[in-house]
């Protein structure tokens, strides 16, 4: 399903997904879909999904993550 606004990464028009991390709409090609989040929120926690942000690596307002 592709949704109506461009990829906030790279401005494509295919949109398919949204990050878990930090709500961007991203295109296929920005996504991460082993972990759900979006190439550069993916960069910031490891890419694998393997660390959980606990204390200060918390966005603000989040406080439940899935793996």
């Amino acid at each position: 399903m592709s949704l109506s606004s461009p990829c906030e990464l790279c401005g494509a028009t295919d949109v398919e997904h949204t990050c878990d991390r930090c709500g961007r709409l991203v295109c296929a090609d920005h996504f991460e879909v082993a972990i759900g989040y979006c190439v550069e929120c993916a960069a910031e926690v490891g890419g694998s999904g393997d660390h959980v942000p606990t204390g200060e690596d918390m966005p603000d307002g989040v406080d439940v993550y899935r793996s």
